[in-house]
């Protein structure tokens, strides 16, 4: 596996973003290279008490959980976010075909459980933050207070994904060069700023970084014999016996990720009886239209379940 590593001077005076990255290293599957680097950032005190994970997706980085760590650190509420790899600041493995989902799986697992060694903790996780971040609660209950799924899911492929989404993948697929800021800010109600489409740019340097966000969108099962559909199954079916705090958190605005809101709602146990929120004015990227709003969510519900 060849990898890639973006210059530290592509991330610095970020407008928001001043948190600097804690380091930890996965392994490379393949057993030819040399550990893979991952960037994780943590805030607010160390001590007792849960700590929120946050979880990014596709095309992102912990950049966009930028408000909520605010918000967080505002609380006093200690989080770690992990830039998964291929994005952000980690290691960017440099083909399409270094990635898959179980993959990803497996290098965020082995981060936040075996490098940071990170127990009682409360997901939050959005798009392939949630993809991923789901099947680590399936697996490991035990370690997980509380969950926020915020526009996610965990397809199966035994139903059809929205329209939206296979245009968004077919202009991944198609594009000669990657515009990864213009692809954040098609999925935010308010859109972004210069500055704001330039940090998303930033871990990207030029095409051959992009290997990650051209390959997410061809890994999420679209068809019930897909490589992960048994797994997502099996995480599921563990899912409907979770019965921790299970927060629903979805944007109003999000046409690719809507439909799981009532799904999540009705099947995984610990849903019942609480108060989901929904998020007004915002998109896909509803940390972005709406992330004091979510920061607000988490750190009601880390409240809720630390005592």
């Amino acid at each position: 596996m060849r990898l890639l590593r973006t210059p530290d001077e592509r991330f610095t005076g970020l407008a928001g973003f001043g948190h600097e990255p804690t380091w930890v290293e996965v392994t490379d599957p393949d057993g030819g290279g040399g550990p893979i680097r991952v960037a994780t950032y943590r805030v607010g005190p160390a001590g007792p008490g849960p700590t929120v994970l946050l979880l990014h997706g596709e095309p992102t980085w912990s950049y966009l959980y930028r408000s909520v760590l605010d918000t967080l650190v505002g609380a006093g509420v200690p989080a770690v976010a992990v830039d998964l790899v291929g994005f952000g600041r980690s290691d960017k493995p440099a083909e399409v075909g270094d990635h898959s989902y179980a993959r990803h799986v497996e290098w965020v697992r082995e981060a936040v459980f075996d490098a940071l060694g990170l127990d009682d903790l409360v997901l939050v996780g959005q798009d392939w933050g949630g993809l991923i971040g789901l099947r680590l609660v399936a697996a490991s209950p035990g370690r997980f207070r509380a969950v926020v799924a915020a526009n996610t899911g965990l397809p199966t492929g035994d139903t059809d994904m929205p329209e939206p989404w296979w245009r968004f993948r077919h202009a991944v697929e198609r594009a000669e060069r990657l515009d990864v800021g213009r692809f954040v800010a098609s999925g935010c109600v308010r859109g972004l700023g210069a500055s704001e489409r330039a940090a998303y740019d930033a871990p990207f340097p030029d095409d051959s970084y992009t290997a990650g966000p051209r390959a997410m969108p061809l890994l999420v099962p679209t068809r019930p014999d897909d490589p992960e559909t048994a797994a997502n199954r099996t995480a599921w079916e563990a899912l409907g016996r979770f019965t921790r705090p299970f927060l629903v958190a979805f944007s109003d605005g999000d046409p690719i990720t809507g439909p799981m809101a009532p799904a999540l709602r009705e099947h995984v146990p610990g849903a019942a009886g609480l108060d989901h929120p929904v998020l007004h004015g915002a998109g896909h990227f509803l940390q972005e239209d709406a992330g004091s709003e979510l920061g607000s969510v988490v750190v009601g519900l880390v409240r809720q379940v630390a005592h």
